[in-house]
């Protein structure tokens, strides 16, 4: 197999980290723009989730896994799973500054990133195992 091949193959999975590494960008950057304007981690981290799951999903739905849905019903069950499992991970995420950062007194900017590599893997096994899965002839793969 040469270059050409392996990347073609593995197209989904580099795609997904570099769009991942992106939208970690966003999240970390909003995390780091905002965390001075609070006492606590909990809003901005909030605010630095909103704004990088938007990104996520718009570049996850294009770019990564090239979903196909058409039409409102699909489309929105789509998004529904999408923003739920990043809800999901949201509330991870949250908790995880919460005990780290703000309870046991951890440096917030190192957590931040040790919950995003958490946080990464989560969002994509849920997107391609639930949102994003391929379905053949209407039957979900």
């Amino acid at each position: 197999m040469d270059g050409k091949e392996l990347l073609q193959k593995n197209r989904e999975l580099i795609s997904y980290l570099f769009f991942g590494v992106l939208t970690t960008l966003v999240n970390y950057v909003s995390y780091l723009l905002f965390a001075p304007l609070f006492g606590t981690t909990t809003v901005p981290t909030v605010i630095a989730w909103i704004l990088s799951v938007i990104f996520a999903y718009v570049t996850n739905r294009i770019f990564v896994f090239r979903s196909k849905v058409r039409g409102w019903k699909a489309l929105s069950f789509e998004m529904v799973s999408f923003f739920g499992a990043r809800a999901l991970s949201g509330v991870l995420d949250v908790g995880f500054m919460w005990l780290f950062a703000d309870y046991l007194g951890f440096n917030d900017k190192w957590m931040k990133l040790v919950s995003n590599v958490f946080v990464i893997i989560f969002n994509y096994a849920a997107s391609k195992l639930v949102i994003f899965r391929k379905k053949e002839n209407g039957a979900i793969k």
